[in-house]
Order: C-alpha cells, then structure tokens, then sequence
C-alpha cells in the first residue's frame, strides 16, 4: 500500500462568480472529501487559508486513488507525489553503506 501527497488546486475557471453557487459547489466537493477520509483513503486533508488549493495525505491503492481523483474532475486539478517514511529511508540509507 502506498502513501501520497497529494496537493490539489481548483480550477478557478469552473468556479462559479455567484457565492450561492459557489457555496453549493464547495459542499458537493467537501462532502466527497468527507466520505474519502472516512473510508480511510484520505488520513488528513486541508485547505491553504486564503488560497484555493491545499493537500491531503493519501493512502492505498494507486488505482483506487487515481480513480477517486478522476470524480473531481474538471473542479480540481492534483499534483501528487508518492512518499516514503523514515524508516523506509533508513532502510535505503543502509542499502547504500554494503
């Protein structure tokens, strides 16, 4: 299983100019966060204050997730990055000395 950091941009083209709108969007959006973080494939998530983009720490499966991603779209656009813990940088750095 994998872990990522997914940094995540909306695109501001696809954003409504009227705040009703607007507020029904990011709680569509919000909700489908939700239900990521309690299936467990989110384990944190958060916005920049006063940016539209932030992050979430993924974890899983890459074809689940990149599925899951494909639902934000044409909303969301994200960058994300494959990560590995101290350990697992341990065990290279050990690999390296024979």
């Amino acid at each position: 299983m994998g872990k990522y950091l997914m940094l995540w941009e909306l695109n501001l083209d696809k954003i409504p100019d009227d705040p009703k709108a607007r507020g029904e969007g990011w709680i569509a959006l919000l909700d489908m966060v939700k239900q990521d973080l309690n299936s467990g494939m989110h384990i944190d998530w958060g916005t920049f204050v006063g940016e539209m983009k932030g992050y979430a720490i993924s974890v899983g499966d890459e074809v689940e997730l990149a599925k899951r991603m494909q639902q934000f779209f044409p909303f969301v656009t994200f960058t994300t990055h494959p990560v590995i813990s101290v350990d697992q940088v341990a065990e290279l750095a050990k690999s390296l000395t024979g």
